[in-house]
C-alpha cells in the first residue's frame, strides 16, 4: 500500500511511458494496479464510442456537420431545434451562457431504438484535477479568505470544465436572494421542470453539504499547519513587499501544501466520493477498468423520454441535480435514434450526424489559435458550421476558426448561422433584407482584416462562402412551433443545406506548379510568429496585446504535456498555435505558384484546386508539430513541471523556452544546424504535400504556364 501512495502521490510517475522505470523500482502488483488505471487514456474514446453507436458517412448517405461558435452565440441551442429536443420537457443537451458543452456530443439520426454510448475522462485525469482544485482552495484558505471563497476554488476548476459542484453538490449559502428582485417582469424565462425522481433529495442535499463543510475544514486545517512550518523559514505571506515575492511565496507554499500528508488523502476521499456517484446509476450498462474505475456507460431503450431522463445525468447542468451529476467525468457523449426537427412535413429521411463540442474563447486576449482538437475534425466532417451571434458578428474567436478554416483548405465546408438576428434593431433596420445587409456588411468588413493573415485567394474564398451559405436565426430559446414563419423557413434552409452537405466534391484537373522559392522567408515569419508571443507569455519578453500568464496556469500546461494527456490548457495552445502560424505562411506561399498545369478557368475553379494542397499540407503539418513540441520533448515538459522552490517559476519559463527552442528554431541566414535541419524537414514536407496532392514541383523555369 506504501507503494502504492507513492506512486499516486509523486505525479512524475502519471504517465504511461514511465512504467518499465517503474518495473525496476516497485512491486509488479503495484505498477499493475495502477499503469493499467493509467493507460485507459491510451485508448482512443471515440472509438471506443464507435465500438457501440458506428458513425456513417457520405457512403451510406449522411452529412456530418460540426458545430462550432463562442460559448454563449447559441450552438447547443441550436442544436436542440435540429434534433427536435424541447427546452424545458428534453433539457438535452444542455445550455446556459457559461461554458456548458465541455465533452463531445455526437448525434445521429436515425429511425428505431435510441441508442447511447458516454465515455469517461481517465482516472488519472480526474485525480489532477481535483489537486488542483485543492491547491487552488489551499490559496484561499491560507490568504485568509471566507469559507464560501474556498469552497468556491475546491468545486470549480479555473479552467471551468470541471465542476465539483455538479458532482458533490453545491456549498451552503447563509443569505438566500429572491431572483424575482433582478429579474425584468417582461423577459421572465420559465425555470426547465425537473422531475421529482430526477431531482436530488432534500435530505441529500443535507448530507453533501455536511460532506463538503467537513472537506472546507480539513483544507483549512491542512493550510494553517503547512503555513505555520512554511513561514518558520520564509516569513508570512502578509510581510511579502512586493507582488513577485507574494506569487513566489504562494506558489512555495502551493508544492509544501502538496506535500502535505492530508492533501494526498483529502484527494483520495474526493476520489472515493466521486466514484460513489456512478452507483446510483441504475439503467445501462457500465464497463470499468481493471482498477474500477468506469471507462464507458452504454444503454438502449424505445421510450424517448425514459431514454433522456438516462442521458441527462451525463449531460445536465440543472441546479436541482447538483450532488448527482456526472457530467463533469464525461469526455464524449454519441447518441442515436429518431431525433429529428419539429418542423412538419417528412422529416423521418433526414441523415445527419451532428456534432458539437466546447465553445470558442471570447475575446482576443483569450483566443490565439483553435485547438487541434477541433481543427482535427475539419477533414472528417462534410460542413462546419459556423454559429456566431449577430448582434456582435464576426467577433476574435469566429475571426479565428475562419482563419484555421481557409488557411487549412476546408473553406468550401464553411456555413454561418447568425442567431440572436430578432435582436439586430436600430431605426435604420426595419426590415429583414436591411437587417442581414447590416450584418454581412460587418462580417466582409472583419474578413477583409484578414487579407494580409490568410492571403486573399484565401479571404475571397471565405467571403463567398459567407455569401452563399449564410442564414438568419432569431428566438431561439423557444420551442420550435413557437418561431416566426421567417425563422423557420430559415431553419428549413439550413437543414437542406446540411443534407446537401454529402454531395461529391467537385474536382478540377489544373494543378498549380511550385519552384520553393521564398519557403525560407515564410517559415522563418511562421517560428518568429509563433516564439515571440509565447516569450511574452511566459514573461521572458515583451510582445504587444499579450500579457505575462499566472505561474499557476504555466504549471498547469506542463503538467498536461507532462503526463501526455493533452497538449493544451485552457486558452494555452503551443501545439495549435505553432501549427497556426506554420499553415497561415505556407497557405500565403502556397497562393503564389510559380504556374500551373492549366490556367484556372475562374477563381473558385483556382481556389479549389489550391484547396487540395493546403489540406494535405495541413494534416502533415499537424503530425510534425505534434511530434516536436510533444512528442519529442517529454523529459523536458517533466523538467519543466517538476520545478520547485524559489526562483521556479522563472526555471519553468525558461525551461519551456528550452522545448520551444528545440522544437521549432528561429530560422535565419545564420541559424543553427538543428534549425537547418527543421527548415530541410518543413521543405520535404511541402514538397511531399504539393506532388502528393496533385501539384507538381518546377523542374526549371521553362516548365511553367504563367
Amino acid at each position: 500500500m506504501g507503494q502504492l501512495n507513492e506512486l499516486l502521490h509523486d505525479e512524475s510517475w502519471w504517465s504511461g511511458d514511465r512504467r518499465n522505470d517503474a518495473e525496476l523500482r516497485f512491486d509488479p502488483v503495484v505498477v499493475s494496479a495502477f499503469f493499467d488505471g493509467i493507460e485507459v487514456v491510451a485508448h482512443d474514446a471515440e472509438e471506443r464510442r464507435s465500438d457501440v453507436i458506428p458513425l456513417p458517412n457520405r457512403d451510406d448517405g449522411y452529412g456530418t456537420i460540426l458545430f462550432l461558435g463562442t460559448t454563449g452565440a447559441g450552438k447547443t441551442t441550436l442544436l436542440r431545434h435540429i434534433i427536435g429536443s424541447d427546452p424545458e420537457k428534453d433539457r438535452f443537451p444542455s445550455t446556459s451562457t457559461a461554458k456548458t458543452t465541455t465533452a463531445d456530443i455526437e448525434i445521429v439520426a436515425s429511425p428505431g431504438d435510441f441508442s447511447a454510448a458516454v465515455t469517461f475522462m481517465p482516472e488519472h485525469e480526474v485525480r489532477a484535477h481535483i489537486d488542483e482544485c485543492l491547491e487552488e482552495a489551499c490559496l484561499e484558505a491560507i490568504q485568509g479568505k471566507p469559507d464560501a471563497k474556498i469552497a468556491a476554488a475546491l468545486l470549480e476548476h479555473r479552467e471551468q470544465r470541471f465542476r465539483l459542484s455538479y458532482i458533490l453538490g453545491a456549498w451552503r449559502t447563509s443569505v438566500e436572494s429572491d431572483d424575482d428582485d433582478f429579474s425584468f417582469e417582461d423577459d421572465v424565462i420559465a425555470e426547465a421542470a425537473v422531475d421529482d425522481e430526477e431531482a436530488v433529495s432534500s435530505e441529500e442535499v443535507a448530507q453533501h453539504r455536511e460532506r463538503l463543510a467537513s472537506f472546507v475544514s480539513t483544507i483549512k486545517e491542512l493550510s494553517k499547519e503547512t503555513g505555520a512550518t512554511f513561514e518558520a523559514s520564509l516569513g508570512k505571506l502578509k510581510d511579502q513587499k512586493t507582488a513577485d515575492d507574494r506569487a513566489t511565496w504562494l506558489e512555495l507554499f502551493g508544492v509544501e501544501a502538496f506535500r502535505n500528508p492530508k492533501f494526498s488523502s483529502l484527494a483520495l476521499d474526493i476520489m472515493d466520493e466521486v466514484a460513489d456517484r456512478f452507483t446510483k446509476i441504475d439503467a445501462g450498462n457500465t464497463e470499468r477498468s481493471a482498477t474500477d474505475w468506469p471507462i464507458i456507460w452504454t444503454f438502449s431503450c424505445p421510450d424517448r423520454d425514459e431514454f433522456l431522463a438516462a442521458v441527462r445525468w451525463f449531460s445536465s447542468n440543472h441546479h436541482k441535480q447538483f450532488g448527482r451529476l456526472l457530467t463533469p467525468l464525461v469526455d464524449g457523449i454519441r447518441v442515436q435514434g429518431p431525433l429529428y426537427p419539429d418542423l412538419g412535413g417528412d422529416t423521418a429521411e433526414l441523415k445527419l450526424v451532428l456534432l458539437d463540442g466546447q465553445g470558442l474563447g471570447h475575446t482576443a486576449s483569450s483566443v490565439s489559435s483553435v485547438s487541434t482538437r477541433v481543427t482535427n475534425k475539419f477533414a472528417k466532417v462534410d460542413m462546419i458550421l459556423l454559429v456566431d451571434n449577430a448582434q456582435q458578428p464576426m467577433q476574435a474567436a469566429p475571426l479565428a476558426l475562419l482563419r484555421a478554416v481557409g488557411s487549412s483548405g476546408f473553406a468550401d465546408k464553411l456555413a454561418i448561422a447568425f442567431t440572436h438576428f430578432d435582436q439586430v434593431k436600430g431605426a435604420n433596420l426595419g426590415s429583414f433584407d436591411q437587417k442581414r445587409d447590416h450584418v454581412l456588411g460587418s462580417v466582409g468588413n472583419a474578413v477583409a482584416s484578414l487579407r494580409d493573415i490568410v492571403g486573399a485567394g484565401v479571404a475571397g474564398a471565405i467571403e463567398r462562402q459567407v455569401d452563399a451559405n449564410s442564414v438568419f436565426l432569431g428566438g431561439l430559446d423557444k420551442p420550435t412551433l413557437r418561431l416566426p414563419g421567417g425563422f423557420k423557413r430559415q431553419l428549413v434552409q439550413l437543414i437542406e443545406m446540411m443534407q446537401a452537405a454529402s454531395s461529391p466534391a467537385e474536382e478540377t484537373d489544373c494543378s498549380p506548379v511550385y519552384d520553393l522559392k521564398g519557403l525560407e522567408i515564410a517559415m522563418h515569419d511562421a517560428i518568429d510568429a509563433f516564439r515571440d508571443p509565447w516569450r511574452a507569455r511566459l514573461g521572458l519578453a515583451y510582445h504587444d496585446g499579450i500579457s505575462k500568464e499566472h505561474w499557476t496556469r504555466i504549471k498547469a500546461l506542463s503538467r498536461r504535456l507532462a503526463s501526455r494527456w493533452a497538449d493544451e490548457y485552457d486558452n494555452l495552445t503551443p501545439v495549435a498555435d505553432l501549427l497556426a502560424r506554420l499553415q497561415e505562411e505556407a497557405s500565403k506561399w502556397l497562393d503564389r505558384p510559380s504556374g500551373w498545369t492549366r490556367l484556372p478557368s475562374d477563381e473558385e475553379e483556382r481556389e479549389l484546386a489550391l484547396d487540395r494542397i493546403r489540406r494535405a499540407v495541413f494534416g502533415r503539418l499537424y503530425d510534425l508539430t505534434k511530434s516536436r513540441l510533444t512528442d519529442d520533448q517529454v523529459a523536458g515538459w517533466r523538467d519543466a513541471f517538476d520545478h520547485s522552490g524559489p526562483g521556479s517559476a522563472t526555471l519553468r519559463a525558461r525551461t519551456i523556452e528550452t522545448i520551444h527552442e528545440n522544437a521549432a528554431p528561429r530560422i535565419s541566414a545564420a541559424m543553427s544546424a538543428d534549425a537547418r535541419l527543421f527548415l530541410n524537414r518543413l521543405h520535404e514536407l511541402l514538397q511531399e504535400a504539393i506532388i502528393d496532392a496533385g501539384g507538381e514541383i518546377a523542374a526549371t523555369p521553362a516548365a511553367r504556364i504563367h
